[in-house]
């Protein structure tokens, strides 16, 4: 379904948590999905450095860079004309202290035109989230339960689907919340909230929260790959697992049936037909 909303505002983010309504966040890396995905009605587009794995085949996150982030930045920018559009930062600025943090972020808005900036980890870095807001800079800030805190928290990070929860590690999230929100974050994105955990990080603050890996429909709204979320990667093409769609399956199909008729002359689908001879 096409949306004809107006744009989106994160006072209208936060009217949606109070009147009850989930909010729509998707991962999206280049110009033609944000488009697609804008036009679809959600309300967050955010720009994830996880575009080296999953779009540049890096092996390691880690290899991103500003410049690169800047560059998939303006991209996505350019596609969404509604939707608020966040970009993480790469690793690097936020592990340089707090001035660099707050220069990657001006960077990012005046370079690359987003409306707000995505800290992961950001639970270790509250000074940060309050000098980047401080700056005008609206912050969504990634908290919770990683491969890093999971060893905090004693627990297997493969099992991290809230299961393992118990009243301390809630206490502390709650915790960790507050002291995002209190810091001037303006969103916050759970991961792996776990429904015990994560209904009682929603009631604690008063900003959205949001949750990928790991949310469930008791937070405030859902963040995931658009690229996940219509089966466009290689590995969707024999997977089992049901999704909204299997674009690589179809991709698969078409460029098939194209170099098909290449091989045996035909003209293909979509051409320019040939003008007739004089």
């Amino acid at each position: 379904m096409e949306s004809t909303q107006s744009a989106v505002t994160l006072p209208a983010l936060q009217q949606m948590k109070v009147d009850g309504k989930k909010i729509v966040g998707v991962v999206a890396w280049d110009y033609q999905m944000a488009q697609i995905v804008d036009r679809a009605g959600v309300e967050i587009v955010s720009v994830g450095d996880t575009v080296g794995i999953n779009l540049w085949g890096h092996p390691n996150p880690l290899e991103i860079t500003m410049d690169e982030m800047v560059v998939v930045c303006k991209a996505v920018r350019r596609g969404v004309k509604r939707a608020l559009v966040s970009c993480d930062f790469p690793y690097g600025p936020l592990q340089e202290g707090t001035a660099a943090a707050v220069r990657a972020a001006i960077r990012l808005v005046k370079e690359a035109g987003i409306d707000m900036i995505k800290l992961d980890g950001a639970a270790d870095f509250p000074e940060a989230v309050e000098a980047i807001a401080r700056a005008g800079i609206p912050v969504f800030a990634q908290f919770g339960i990683t491969p890093q805190t999971a060893l905090q928290y004693g627990i297997q990070y493969s099992a991290a689907n809230g299961a393992l929860v118990n009243d301390k590690m809630i206490a502390r999230m709650v915790e960790e919340a507050k002291r995002l929100e209190s810091a001037g974050a303006s969103l916050l994105d759970f991961t792996n909230s776990g429904a015990v955990a994560g209904a009682a990080v929603v009631e604690a603050v008063k900003i959205p929260v949001i949750g990928g890996f790991g949310g469930g429909p008791w937070l405030d709204g859902r963040m995931r790959m658009a690229h996940a979320a219509i089966g466009y990667g290689a590995a969707a093409i024999d997977s089992q697992v049901e999704n909204y769609a299997n674009v690589a399956r179809i991709a698969l199909d078409a460029i098939s049936a194209y170099a098909g008729d290449v091989r045996a002359a035909r003209q293909i689908k979509g051409a320019v037909p040939p003008k007739p001879a004089p």
